[in-house]
């Protein structure tokens, strides 16, 4: 769905600028006096400017006012409270303080490296990336999720570093809130 949507948008975007080349082309084959020409210009140009800040100052807002990672993420969901698990990728594994949860665990990963860089995804039955980031030697990233399914997770790395990059995978259990282990 959204490849279609950008394709179209791209071939839309192409006509546009098509035009404006057409445009241009149509309008350079004519003369004129430049003094008029330049007058209108520089009117022009100045709504042309606050025009522009103003679509970078709307694309700034939208896009990195919704980043998740700010210093309240833990308070704004109410992540406090959270177990601390601590991770480390090494090739090809990683390493856990703990590797079974609760449904309704909150959970804080604090994540590192001890060799090369690793990106750490976190992933939900379905394959679908729930939680994700860095991996570096000597920085810690922290990274929190809610398990609300129970389930078997799956821990890979998203960051190719070295020739067993493939294998670096890690299971995690998530049992039902009442304890009964998971089938």
């Amino acid at each position: 769905m959204y490849q279609q949507i950008a394709m179209y948008a791209t071939v839309f975007f192409v006509f546009l600028l098509a035009l404006a080349f057409a445009f241009v082309y149509g309008e350079s084959k004519r003369s004129g006096e430049y003094s008029t020409i330049q007058k209108k210009g520089y009117k022009i140009r100045k709504f042309y400017f606050l025009g522009l800040i103003a679509i970078m100052a709307f694309a700034t807002v939208m896009t990195l006012g919704r980043l998740p990672y700010n210093s309240n993420q833990a308070e704004a969901e109410g992540l406090n409270d959270a177990k601390v698990v601590q991770v480390t990728g090494i090739q090809y594994a990683w390493e856990m303080s703990e590797e079974t949860f609760k449904a309704g665990d909150k959970v804080q990963f604090d994540v590192t490296a001890s060799d090369v860089t690793h990106g750490f995804g976190l992933y939900n039955e379905n394959m679908e990336l729930v939680a994700q980031t860095q991996a570096m030697p000597g920085y810690t990233n922290t990274v929190y999720y809610t398990f609300k399914e129970p389930g078997t997770y799956q821990i890979l790395c998203l960051e190719y570093c070295s020739a067993g990059h493939h294998v670096m995978v890690k299971e995690i259990v998530v049992e039902p809130e009442g304890g009964a282990s998971y089938e």
